[in-house]
């Protein structure tokens, strides 16, 4: 007789055979392997973001100020001072006087501490964007 049931299926599937394969999977996923599955090519840009939640009773609540490491049509990297949630849909508004694109609505895929006053975010687009010219011009001069 099983003192405790277990009704969590969240802790089912980890339990599951599955998570092993998931681990080994996770360990297979290098930066390269990671560049090399994009759907998107991406341009390396520095332009100013700022970052604010997308509902739209907390977009007062928090702001904060990043910087992008690049860009593509399906997403983006930005780096910030203190870390993003992972799952969480953010509002991205890029400085127009850099880069001439839209209030931008995108989830956050990954952030990881860099050192301690930087994280790297990683944020999918909910719908691929048009590549601004400046973006163009970007990729030709590097």
């Amino acid at each position: 007789m099983e003192l405790f049931e277990n009704t969590d299926p969240i802790g089912d599937a980890l339990n599951d055979d599955n998570a092993f394969d998931l681990l080994q999977e996770l360990e297979r996923n290098t930066p390269d392997e990671i560049r090399r599955q994009r759907a998107h090519f991406r341009v390396a840009i520095k332009v100013h973001v700022t970052l604010q939640p997308a509902n739209a009773s907390q977009v007062l609540k928090f702001k904060m100020q990043g910087t992008t490491g690049d860009l593509s049509q399906g997403g983006c990297r930005i780096l910030f001072p203190l870390p993003v949630h992972v799952g969480d849909i953010y509002r991205l508004e890029f400085d127009r006087r850099q880069l001439d694109m839209p209030l931008t609505f995108a989830r956050c895929v990954r952030c990881h501490l860099l050192r301690e006053d930087a994280y790297e975010a990683g944020f999918a687009f909910f719908s691929p964007i048009a590549m601004p010219r400046t973006c163009a011009l970007a990729e030709h001069e590097s």
